[in-house]
């Protein structure tokens, strides 16, 4: 087993694992807790009570967070003609047609989002073993297969981010780093709260949000009263 050391240990001695903390609460625990020597981000992890073996109770979606997570993506377009042009204008990192898909094909993954035309996607589709796995993949569920790439590639630079729930039924997302004031982080959580809230699938029944937490990179799990969490993210 492998040892805890002494910073671990005394993160666990300042969070109550018994306890179920609210919102404001579990953020400035969280904000104390980050004693590593780099700015750690803060992740929030919901668990839902959906089953997503079931395709109609998978939960997927992207929401702009009002204050960004505090890391800057690298974008990746895959684009014909005229649209290359407007991409790397508006800031793509990376722009390229089918000469970026065989790229991709064959190992390249220096970015953190993917943007496709749609007139590409033929091509492009079959990255999907590549890219899919890694939920980079583009889709037009996500708002990252348009034409207007202007507009997502701002989307995404500003804070974009997609939530989407994994094989356990939990979704995982940065809502920010240490660094950032308690109320923006707070405002961060709440508008993906409010999103998750919103994408509940019809088909599941019962109690959908089942358990949330929220720990920072070097630190332990926080966790929070899923209850008292909604409440606080429907006021605003």
């Amino acid at each position: 087993m492998a040892k805890k050391g002494k910073r671990y240990k005394a993160l666990l001695e300042k969070v109550d694992s018994s306890k179920q903390y609210s919102l404001s609460e579990a953020v400035a625990l969280a904000k104390e807790c980050a004693t590593a020597k780099f700015d750690e981000s803060l992740e929030l992890h919901v668990r839902l009570g959906v089953d997503p073996r079931h395709a109609d109770q998978q939960v997927r979606s992207t929401i702009v967070l009002p204050f960004g997570t505090g890391h800057t993506k690298k974008v990746a377009v895959l684009a014909l003609g005229e649209k290359q042009k407007e991409a790397a204008d508006a800031g793509a990192d990376i722009v390229g047609g089918e000469d970026l898909v065989a790229e991709i094909q064959n190992g390249r993954l220096d970015f953190d989002a993917v943007i496709a035309t749609p007139d590409i996607m033929k091509v492009a589709g079959r990255l999907g073993k590549v890219l899919g796995p890694r939920g980079l993949m583009p889709s037009a569920k996500t708002n990252t297969v348009t034409f207007d790439v202007v507009d997502a590639i701002k989307e995404i630079k500003a804070g974009r981010v997609e939530f989407r729930v994994d094989k356990t039924a939990i979704t995982h997302n940065a809502v920010g780093r240490a660094s950032f004031p308690a109320e923006n982080l707070l405002g961060n959580i709440k508008t993906l709260l409010r999103a998750i809230i919103k994408a509940r699938p019809a088909a599941v029944k019962g109690t959908y949000i089942k358990g949330i937490s929220l720990a920072t990179t070097m630190g332990v799990g926080i966790r929070i009263d899923p209850v008292l969490a909604q409440k606080e993210a429907a006021a605003e």
